[in-house]
């Protein structure tokens, strides 16, 4: 008996664990789709950042899953530039909500319930925020996730007694409205970091119109900051191979032998 208690507890003790790991998890995965290639963009760390790197002319989507059983609102910023208002980003904006589990791709800058300007990987001066006078932030995609508030039960006060035909008053609360972000969550920057980013090549255009349906819902935030904040960085393959993020195509002269480089056997020269 002792011996079957014990393996129990131990099995408690995995499943705990378990459900740490996965509560350590973020509550939103971020990745980005080249909608041309149809490929998901492989994510390079380097010095605490994240990258990707984005052809350009290439259109792309960011891809959202809600990881959770709960709705969450994202708050996504391109360039840092809200994707769905296009004020500069800020984490107490609006969003996109997801439905639990919930899994879709933003394809571009919203310009209405009905359609959105596509994402396209462009030169940065043609970027959308440096045509509107926002360069600074060129090259990253962020989000900043929130869960939402649950509502309370409110247990009604005992009554005191009263007379016969007297009437019963009930009262009712309503919860007051979760506040706003008070600010926008900054990471620091490497000098390298800082050099990089006064040499991004590539930036976010504001291309071709397409159909993009949605609608509106309500979201009380659950806290007055984000449960989750991550951003990508993201530059064209050259610019990344130099500062040693993607490995340098080897040239033609440095390839290493192929032990199968080719099929049949081909029949050799005359002498």
């Amino acid at each position: 008996m002792f011996r079957t208690a014990s393996l129990l507890f131990a099995a408690a003790l995995a499943a705990l664990s378990a459900c740490d790991r996965a509560a350590a998890g973020p509550l939103v995965d971020v990745a980005v789709v080249d909608r041309d290639s149809g490929q998901w963009l492989p994510q390079y760390p380097h010095r605490g950042d994240t990258w990707v790197a984005g052809e350009p002319g290439h259109r792309y989507a960011v891809r959202l899953t809600n990881t959770t059983g709960q709705r969450v609102l994202v708050v996504l910023s391109v360039d840092g530039v809200n994707a769905v208002t296009g004020e500069t980003a800020d984490p107490r904006q609006g969003g996109y909500v997801l439905d639990p589990w919930e899994s879709t791709e933003i394809t571009g800058w919203r310009k209405s319930l009905e359609d959105v300007a596509q994402f396209v990987f462009t030169d940065a001066p043609d970027s959308y925020a440096a045509r509107t006078g926002r360069p600074r932030n060129v090259g990253v995609i962020g989000v900043a996730v929130f869960r939402e508030r649950r509502p309370m039960r409110v247990m009604p006060a005992p009554y005191p007694p009263y007379a016969e035909g007297q009437a019963r008053r009930e009262s009712s609360a309503s919860a007051p409205a979760a506040a706003s972000a008070d600010q926008v969550m900054e990471s620091e920057r490497s000098s390298a970091g800082n050099v990089a980013a006064q040499a991004q090549r590539i930036g976010t255009g504001h291309g071709q119109r397409e159909w993009s349906p949605t609608g509106t819902t309500s979201f009380v935030r659950a806290s007055t900051t984000p449960a989750q904040v991550e951003q990508i960085r993201y530059d064209e393959p050259r610019r990344l191979a130099a500062l040693g993020i993607l490995p340098r195509h080897p040239r033609h002269g440095d390839r290493a032998p192929q032990a199968f480089p080719s099929g049949f056997v081909a029949d050799p020269p005359r002498w």
